[in-house]
């Protein structure tokens, strides 16, 4: 992985303790709101990593293929970028 592991790793961590906590309230029956404001908080931070990913894999990856890759690596990398933005559109 390319991106930075410092960034990622604990965005990631709270997100899982996050979503524990989700599971708690859902056993604790607790308010609708508050597990939604919880599940919204989640979402965010999966999406800052994500992100981080992304922006790594750009750098890295992607960087490396349009610098030094034959034409198909640098194809693919491009497409593999399309295809990620097909998925992030739906």
């Amino acid at each position: 992985m390319k991106a930075d592991r410092k960034k990622v790793e604990p965005l990631v961590k709270m997100a899982r303790g996050q979503m524990d906590a989700v599971l708690k309230m859902i056993e604790d029956d607790r308010y609708c709101m508050d597990i939604i404001t919880q599940l919204l908080a989640s979402e965010a931070l999966i999406r800052k990593a994500r992100l981080a990913v992304v922006r790594g894999h750009l750098e890295g990856c992607v960087q490396q293929a349009l610098e030094t890759g034959t034409a198909e690596e640098r194809a693919n990398s491009l497409e593999e970028i399309i295809s990620l933005i097909e998925k992030l559109e739906k």
